[in-house]
């Protein structure tokens, strides 16, 4: 008796939450990356480099406001289902902005609705 499990042949992959959780605080918001987009003009102008960002800050998806090492990950990463999704979500209506959760949890300004004449 005793002795390993026989369903556990291969060493569980480990997941780093450090990294998870510090990419979260570093990405721009849904709002923020809309504003830009609506912008418009960030595709004519060429990016300024940059040593501390991957590729020199020189490969950059707006959309998903990431840099990338060369125009082959880059382009790799055009064709990802990640990226498509965001693209749709991007090409929508506006994202929610924090006055929008403020409005619906009565934070914000009361709506009384229209005012009456009075006689």
């Amino acid at each position: 008796m005793g002795g390993k499990c026989p369903s556990r042949k291969v060493k569980k992959r480990r997941y780093s939450h450090k990294t998870a959780r510090r990419n979260k605080f570093l990405v721009k918001g849904d709002d923020a990356v809309y504003e830009e987009l609506q912008k418009g003009d960030s595709e004519n102008k060429p990016l300024p480099r940059d040593e501390d960002l991957p590729g020199m800050g020189q490969y950059y998806c707006l959309h998903c406001d990431r840099y990338f090492a060369n125009v082959t990950v880059r382009d790799e990463h055009y064709k990802t289902k990640r990226h498509k999704k965001r693209l749709k979500q991007m090409s929508g209506p506006a994202p929610h902005t924090q006055l929008d959760a403020e409005l619906a949890a009565g934070m914000g300004m009361p709506d009384n609705g229209p005012t009456l004449m009075s006689m």
